[in-house]
């Protein structure tokens, strides 16, 4: 294990000098809130796809991939990997969509005001408010336990210092801290993860030493074609999908980019990097599997499949590549939080104006920094009592699965109204929960509706998978019963209109 003080230290070291490059890089920029919410057209191709790449990697990519690894096998390995490419490859051709009708937008929940109206425009910013806050709480449930297991450090210390420094460089730079510290992490964890997966493979005897280790433990595993793990690999593909389409993350990287072409590449190039990435570290909770420790029962007291990498490097290694474990777990967890504290400061301040009379550039960078400063110490709270950072993702996962298409289908049919969106996601999201597993105690307890529900599946696909097939389905109908046409000229006015003077409301 390695020496507390020391892992404090370098937890310290590390959150300074990012918090100081950050707040460094934009001591001189121009103060207007669009370019804290956006850094409009600021990036070229290759610092696009390192912002991409740092902000999708953070440390569940060590935490929730190899525990769904450790628990289902190759297949799931294998669908963590497509479901994490899937998203990245359909915004290289959504996000020049994005950029044509709404040039000088700001935030998917703009975009979904302009579009639809209110109801829906309401219903988007719960759900993706709702996710990015679960994700921050994920990826500091996700480093506080991992420094705990390696160093003994106590989970609130960690969480609070990551959150913290974070906070600070966050919500003085906006957007361009987040960039420019994305770049330096991109270009860092690439080669300390393949170290450290590389040592792995060596330190258990090669990949003989590792199909030997897991064929004794559990050969299920090594069956790409088993059924238990291909369902909960597709259940995950669906899952990761329909999350990644609600996640201001990449609607702010589409506007930051350079011009169209930078967006198509970027995230072309993160479609390959991340999918196979998060491949690989899905990978590692099989290996960890066959080298023993791991306790995948996740009714058991003594589960720690979701610290599986962590529970494979302590025994592989000893303290100095622990040591290197830590730094590459905080600049995975620092990249992926910075980027969501400035997606959910940009998902807020860029409708205040609709709420308060005509706001001033410094009001609205006020409210992105008090939203975030709650976000921050509401997701250090929930991150000290969560338990598995794989399943505190699945609930906004299937919120995110619910609302995905219809979403989206809004960029491309003019038929589809607000009332048929939000409708369509609403069915999705009540054949999610009916085979939803995790709130099933709850679920079941509602008078009338308990005892009609089907089983609830522990593979998740029936509710990942229905929840967006489902809702797809109702998008199509929805568009096809309607008579309305929306003129999409409209939406080019949503994020002048919405900075300038608050907009107006958007009929159907």
């Amino acid at each position: 294990m390695v020496d507390s003080t020391l892992a404090l230290g370098l937890t310290v070291l590390t959150m300074v000098s990012f918090a100081a490059l950050g707040i460094w890089y934009t001591r001189r920029d121009d103060g207007s809130t669009d370019d804290f919410l956006t850094a409009r057209n600021s990036m070229g191709p290759g610092r696009t796809t390192a912002t991409l790449v740092a902000s999708s990697m953070g440390v569940w990519i060590l935490l929730s991939a190899p525990e769904a690894g450790a628990g289902f096998g190759i297949a799931a390995a294998i669908g963590y990997g497509i479901g994490t490419a899937v998203p990245m490859f359909v915004y290289s051709k959504l996000g020049p969509r994005v950029r044509d009708l709404l040039p000088e937008g700001h935030s998917l929940t703009e975009y979904a005001h302009a579009r639809y109206g209110s109801a829906m425009y309401g219903f988007v910013v719960l759900v993706s408010a709702l996710y990015m806050f679960v994700f921050v709480a994920a990826e500091l449930t996700g480093i506080a336990a991992a420094l705990s297991l390696v160093a003994g450090v106590p989970q609130w210390q960690t969480a609070v210092l990551v959150g913290g420094f974070v906070l600070l460089y966050t919500g003085y730079g906006g957007l361009r801290a987040t960039i420019v510290t994305d770049t330096v992490q991109a270009i860092l964890v690439g080669p300390l993860l393949a170290i450290v997966v590389g040592g792995v493979v060596i330190a258990v005897g090669g990949p003989t030493g590792v199909v030997s280790g897991v064929t004794a433990a559990d050969p299920a595993l090594l069956d790409p074609t088993n059924a238990a793990g291909l369902q909960f690999g597709l259940a995950l593909a669906f899952a990761i999908f329909g999350a990644e389409m609600i996640n201001q993350t990449w609607w702010q990287r589409v506007y930051a980019s350079r011009d169209s072409q930078t967006v198509a590449s970027g995230f072309r190039n993160a479609t390959v990097v991340n999918g196979a990435i998060v491949a690989v570290a899905a990978l590692l909770g099989v290996v960890a599997v066959g080298q023993g420790g791991v306790v995948t029962d996740v009714t058991s007291g003594a589960y720690n499949a979701d610290v599986a990498f962590f529970v494979l490097v302590e025994s592989a290694f000893g303290e100095p590549i622990l040591l290197g474990v830590v730094l590459l777990a905080l600049l995975l967890v620092v990249s992926s939080v910075d980027s969501l504290f400035s997606a959910l400061a940009s998902l807020v301040t860029a409708d205040l104006p609709r709420l308060l009379a005509d706001p001033d550039d410094r009001t609205l960078r006020l409210g992105a920094r008090l939203l975030t400063l709650v976000v921050a110490v509401a997701a250090i709270y929930v991150s000290l009592r969560a338990r598995s950072v794989l399943r505190l993702f699945f609930f906004a996962d299937l919120l995110g699965a619910a609302v995905a298409v219809p979403l989206v289908a809004g960029l491309y049919s003019r038929r589809l109204t607000g009332r048929g969106a939000l409708a369509s996601s609403l069915a999705g999201l009540a054949v999610g929960l009916a085979f939803f597993p995790d709130f099933r105690g709850v679920i079941t307890a509602v008078p009338l509706v308990g005892d009609l529900l089907p089983a609830a599946d522990p593979l998740y696909l029936s509710a990942f998978g229905g929840a967006v097939i489902v809702s797809t389905a109702a998008t199509l109908v929805a568009a096809r019963l309607s008579s309305a046409t929306f003129e999409f000229d409209r939406l080019a006015e949503a994020g002048s209109v919405t900075m300038a003077d608050g907009g107006e409301e958007q009929p159907e």
